[in-house]
């Protein structure tokens, strides 16, 4: 199939995704012709996200992005407002668990918004689905996958052949991995709780099997039956998910649904480490985006989170974000070099051949760098205008360039300690003036104070243009 047959933009490359399951890349084919379902693995709404959580949202934005210019995409990305590190943060803090889900909703959607990520078509929460979760169960029980016990619902891992398939795992290892509890009511170590009971402090709802709540593997797969049908196209979310959860979740789904897959394509992104240290609460190297969203431009975070191939691990460092701020500096003032734009433009072909070889980020990013390369080369301004409005569209596939280069170049990066784009401006227009005074000696030691500042001066015939080092 060519991608792109079911849009304007007729491309002759093909989209390829590396699946997990599959362990290879795969040319996408989506279950209908010109239309994709696509499930994402949202946050447990407990606390403010941090830079890893902020990963997978990023990496499959810009997915969705690629996906939307050539299909009718349906994209869900769930919240799980129910779940025992939500119990626990209201047993700490003393306040009611709405309360502590309603904030912290509230604080992801305005976190992501900040690095540029759009909302998803579906954001389901999973107390709007115990209904359909209970039918599930019942489903899986009726068809000998599930049992009750002690007001427990246990999934039977041996009642499913294909168990451990996705994570390539055996039994000793998915043991292991998924330090499970051996309760004296499993009748497998390796059974996992579709339900359990609530104590009377805790959130509940009334059930066949009593008063309680749903195990989380279970919420992800009522969420998606419910939104995106039986079988969707594809299923993403962090590598630490593989294992339990996206087995879990593909177990029980087929059992329930009659189905042989959950997803046609899963897509796994790799973990985020601090300085090449994994990040861990303990060793106190946990960015939350909020605290980074007020010391650097949100397109800082998202380029630098772009910055290696999705399935790579991130090494998060202080000179990534100032590489990253680096990199904006020049795509903007490539876009200022530009001038008015012209009209609209589709994304470079370059870039857009790069996304869809399994969302090759890197080589997106240096398709954008020719693109400003050639801006700054190219005299003629109408083809100067023609280029920019390449460079702001292919940007754009990416979210990155949304604003205007006067508005970039006035930020401030506090983190970084640089000066402002009204001071640059300010200091550059004394520096005219002082060359049209003939004191020559002002003019440079103005531009010396700049280039000290880290800020590259070009003089040229329209005037005097400036970026950062």
């Amino acid at each position: 199939m060519i991608f792109g047959r079911y849009s304007a933009h007729i491309l002759t490359m093909k989209l390829t995704l590396h699946d997990t399951l599959a362990r290879e890349k795969r040319v996408f084919e989506p279950l209908k012709p010109g239309k994709v379902t696509m499930y994402l693995c949202g946050p447990t709404v407990y606390n403010y996200a941090h830079i890893g959580n902020a990963r997978p949202a990023v990496v499959f934005d810009v997915l969705a992005r690629l996906l939307r210019r050539h299909f009718d995409l349906t994209f869900a990305r769930n919240l799980t407002d129910v779940d025992d590190k939500i119990n626990q943060a209201s047993i700490e803090t003393g306040l009611p668990i709405d309360a502590i889900t309603a904030k912290f909703i509230t604080a992801y959607n305005d976190d992501m918004a900040g690095l540029g990520v759009a909302p998803p078509d579906i954001e389901p929460r999973a107390t709007d689905h115990i209904d359909q979760m209970i039918e599930m169960i019942e489903r899986l029980i009726a068809a000998g996958n599930a049992y009750a016990a002690e007001g427990h619902v246990l999934f039977d891992v041996t009642s499913y052949d294909d168990y451990g398939r996705l994570s390539r795992r055996n039994t000793d290892e998915m043991l292991a991995g998924a330090r499970v509890e051996v309760a004296p009511y499993k009748r497998s170590p390796g059974d996992f709780v579709l339900w359990k009971p609530s104590s009377p402090e805790l959130p509940g709802w009334d059930s066949p099997w009593g008063r309680g709540r749903p195990g989380w593997h279970l919420e992800c797969s009522a969420m998606c039956l419910n939104h995106l049908g039986p079988v969707i196209d594809i299923h993403c979310g962090g590598a630490d998910l593989v294992f339990p959860h996206h087995e879990n979740e593909v177990a029980q789904s087929c059992c329930a649904n009659g189905t042989e897959a959950l997803a046609r394509y899963w897509l796994h992104n790799g973990y985020l480490n601090i300085d090449n240290t994994k990040m861990s609460k303990s060793l106190g190297n946990v960015f939350l985006v909020r605290e980074l969203l007020a010391e650097h431009p949100g397109e800082v975070l998202r380029l630098a989170l772009l910055s290696a191939h999705y399935r790579q691990p991130l090494d998060w460092s202080g000179s990534l974000l100032a590489d990253s701020k680096r990199k904006l500096d020049r795509l903007y003032g490539a876009l200022r070099h530009a001038g008015e734009l012209a009209g609209e433009d589709a994304p470079s072909e370059a870039v857009v051949a790069a996304l869809a070889d399994d969302i090759n980020t890197p080589g997106a990013l240096a398709a954008l760098f020719d693109l400003a390369r050639d801006i700054n080369r190219t005299e003629d301004p109408a083809e100067r205008a023609k280029q920019g409005q390449r460079l702001q569209a292919s940007g754009a596939l990416l979210g990155l360039l949304s604003q205007s280069p006067d508005a970039w170049f006035g930020h401030t990066d506090s983190a970084a300690g640089e000066l402002a784009g009204e001071t640059i401006e300010a200091r550059l227009a004394e520096r005219q003036q002082a060359k049209a005074d003939k004191d020559y000696a002002r003019a440079d030691a103005i531009r010396t104070e700049l280039e000290r500042a880290g800020i590259i001066i070009e003089d040229t015939p329209a005037g005097a243009r400036w970026r950062r080092h």
